[in-house]
């Protein structure tokens, strides 16, 4: 077994991976960018390098950084996590080149699993079922469009070198293929650096199931079971669950059996998944769409229904140990599910959030395990992805599992940093859920229903009751001036309430009556309304609850005017998320129509297209492309289109 191993990557997985090389008894080395210097993975390590600036491209990003790392450290093994160069094959290569182990399968694997096309057509060989789609490497945008007719609409394009979603679009109107195919190009190329697109069948009403195996170097291959990954958002898993309700013992050993001869079919070794589309009136129906050959963010529910440490189970393979499993020892037993916690705002259409965690209570024990890389301080920017952490429980069955979770979401607080943890807890309410009735669909078409559509009034009353709790004087032994105590009090009259005006981002102010029973502390604050007590988490003027958050600010109608956070109007367009303009379409004195593309603004591997309100003259251009902008930044001004003025008739003249 090695002594020390580099763990190339950041956030939650890198906790996640030093954590049972801690169990292990092995040393641990972390390495960080600038903006990680503060990181929980790099104090949580035996030791840590600085790789280089902010930027992944220069920093995680850069193999030859990563391997000097582990040689200045002493490093025999290097364990790549998943995202960054989990699956890339150079870098595999080059581990081994100098000298270290990879923790995961051997270059010439990932290669041929990395590359889509020949995933394909390599499984299919080898007697597995895969998606009717296009064929060939290197299609042009025309043979792509051809493909995609040939198939029949919808359509999904895909990346060939990626995973995660990223690039993926799905695609129901031919008109729209030639833009699709672009920006499906565009986000292949800043994802994975290989634009590469294939086109395949999309198939209505699907469910996403993934078969976990586990093979050693002396030519062990088993599978774990499944996972059930239907639950997802522009094609981003949002909750895992396993095993799957969907499938019964001979479906799931069939599955499982494709799953062992995909990964016999590429000299497979390690832990790796295989992915599979299923049509959920025919579970039998399966199909092969591809094989992440890494650990998945997912893998924690696999490991509480087996039993199994998969990262060490990583590690035990890499130094060359067998498999001590065989398939009929693995047993399934019980139920988990995972809830992925990411910096997005639901109520802003889950754009990419950043922030400051002020406050941080992230549940542990009990059927509940929390795989996270923050602490209090943490900075959240946009450079890398938006997943922070991951709340997991586990039960003797389904429902109970579901229970569990949905208290741990609504027990997991995050101030400062707006996550969608709120949403998941209501999904996991959803009556489709509960029952088990899942699709890849399900949530784009139920997302508006578990979105408040505003701010609850005790939360506006308790940010009032903070502000009047703040203008108290402080307690003294001695007199006290009864007119610096805030109560209202006038003279000749009911003493009235002082009312405070407040506001949270995207929705109107309000002015609200501070309550009178309020108890307020450091870190709580508790209000009375209609004889129900509502309390909430604090952090200066973060409130939450429930998963949910809200940032409230005081409100000055005056001060907001002069300070342009009206942006001009319909006419401004204002950067919807932190992040990066990738694209600038049009110039100053460009005539525009109503909805034109004119920027891509990109935050967390995601796509922003900013478009024009109206028909008009671009008048004003503040960014160019690799600008990096904030929030509600103004990007561009478009002043609409002269209205021609009406003609009098002549007998309005006469």
């Amino acid at each position: 077994m090695f002594t020390t191993v580099l763990v190339a990557n950041r956030g939650e997985i890198a906790v996640r991976v030093i954590r049972t090389l801690r169990q292990l008894g092995i040393r641990s080395v972390a390495v960080f960018s600038d903006a990680d210097a503060e990181a929980r993975h790099v104090r949580e390590a035996d030791t840590a390098v600085r790789i280089g600036p902010a930027a992944a491209s220069e920093s995680y990003l850069r193999p030859e950084l990563l391997i000097e790392a582990a040689r200045r450290t002493g490093a025999q093994a290097v364990h790549p996590g998943y995202g960054f160069l989990a699956e890339n094959a150079g870098f595999a290569q080059a581990c081994a080149e100098a000298g270290l182990v990879f923790i995961g399968p051997p270059a010439p694997a990932i290669s041929l699993m990395g590359d889509k096309i020949r995933a394909k057509e390599t499984v299919r060989a080898a007697g597995v079922p895969v998606v009717p789609g296009s064929s060939g490497s290197g299609l042009t945008d025309a043979q792509l469009a051809d493909a995609a007719r040939e198939i029949g609409m919808p359509v999904l394009l895909k990346p060939s070198a990626g995973g995660g979603g990223k690039g993926m679009r799905l695609v129901r109107e031919e008109a729209l293929l030639g833009e699709e195919i672009a920006a499906a190009r565009r986000e292949a190329r800043a994802s994975f650096g290989d634009d590469t697109l294939l086109v395949e069948r999309w198939v209505d009403r699907p469910r996403h199931i993934e078969i976990q195996v586990l093979a050693d170097n002396h030519g062990n291959v088993i599978h774990l079971g499944e996972r059930e990954c239907s639950l997802q958002r522009r094609h981003q898993k949002i909750i895992e669950e396993a095993p799957s309700v969907l499938l019964d013992e001979a479906t799931r050993a069939a599955m499982g059996e494709a799953a062992v001869q995909a990964a016999r079919s590429c000299g497979y070794s390690g832990a790796g998944t295989v992915e599979f589309i299923v049509p959920g009136s025919d579970p039998s129906s399966y199909y092969f769409m591809e094989m992440n050959t890494r650990l998945q963010v997912e893998h924690p529910v696999t490991e509480l229904i087996t039993g199994i440490d998969l990262v060490e189970w990583q590690l035990r393979v890499a130094a060359g140990e067998r498999l001590p499993y065989e398939q009929k020892d693995v047993t399934l037993t019980g139920h988990a599910i995972e809830a992925r916690v990411c910096a997005e705002d639901p109520a802003r259409g889950f754009l990419p959030s950043g922030g400051t965690v002020l406050a941080l209570r992230e549940p542990q024990g009990d059927g509940v395990r929390t795989d996270s890389g923050l602490s209090e301080g943490t900075e959240v920017g946009s450079l890398y992805d938006p997943m922070l952490s991951k709340v997991i429980a586990y039960g003797p069955d389904r429902a109970t599992a579901l229970r569990k979770l949905r208290a741990a979401l609504a027990d997991t607080v995050t101030l400062g940093v707006p996550t969608n943890a709120g949403f998941l807890r209501r999904l996991l309410a959803h009556p489709a859920v509960v029952a088990g009735e899942l699709d890849t669909g399900l949530v784009e078409r139920e997302a508006d229903a578990l979105i408040p559509d505003g701010v609850p009034d005790e939360v506006y009353a308790a940010a009032a009751a903070v502000r009047l709790d703040a203008l108290a004087p402080a307690p003294t032994d001695g007199w006290t001036d009864p007119f610096s105590v805030p109560s209202g009090w006038r003279m000749g009259g009911e003493p009235k309430a002082l009312a405070f005006p407040l506001r949270v981002a995207g929705h109107e102010p309000v002015t609200h009556p501070a309550p009178t029973t309020a108890r307020v502390t450091a870190d709580r604050v508790t209000v009375e309304l209609d004889g129900l007590a509502h309390t909430f988490h604090r952090a200066g003027a973060w409130l939450g609850r429930d998963g949910d958050s809200w940032h409230v600010t005081d409100h000055d109608a005056v001060e907001a005017a002069l300070s342009g956070r009206t942006h001009g109007g319909a006419d401004t367009l204002a950067a919807p998320m932190p992040g990066t303009v990738t694209v600038v379409k049009v110039a100053v004195g460009d005539e525009v129509d109503a909805g034109q593309s004119l920027l891509v603004v990109e935050a967390m591997k995601m796509e922003h297209v900013i478009s024009a309100p109206h028909a008009g003259t671009v008048t004003e251009l503040d960014v160019t492309p690799g600008s990096t902008v904030a929030m509600d930044q103004v990007l561009a001004v478009v002043t609409p289109a002269a209205q021609d003025s009406p003609q009098e008739s002549p007998e309005e003249t006469s």
